[in-house]
């Protein structure tokens, strides 16, 4: 039995916008350059945290992405340069399981060069 590739482990990755166009945007950009295979956008999302030293309570959209984690660093350092907040919230969560054939899509999509379309 071979061992599963680290470097194609799924990732659930969790980031927020502070408003709809801007998280489709930055979505579509992920996407289009294969760093995310899916990103899933939620409106409405109430963030209550501390910033500077305040309680902070916005609303926000929460990106919930899938990708591997090959490309982590690149999709790390892409949002970086494409999120307009100082410091982006990204959370990287490791799938316990995803169904096979999902993964299989999951990895073609984001494999880079890849032509393959869902």
């Amino acid at each position: 039995m071979t061992e599963p590739d680290p470097a194609a482990a799924p990732l659930v990755l969790l980031t927020t916008f502070p408003d709809e166009d801007t998280a489709a945007r930055v979505a579509r950009a992920l996407v289009d350059e294969r760093l995310c295979a899916c990103v899933n956008l939620l409106p409405g999302v109430r963030s209550i945290y501390r910033w500077k030293g305040a309680v902070t309570d916005e609303r926000e959209v929460l990106a919930i992405a899938k990708t591997t984690a090959a490309r982590l660093p690149a999709l790390e350092r892409r949002l970086a340069e494409l999120h307009p907040y100082e410091v982006p919230e990204l959370v990287a969560l490791a799938a316990a399981h995803v169904h096979p054939p999902y993964l299989a899509w999951l990895l073609a999509e984001v494999a880079p060069g890849s032509t393959r379309g869902g």
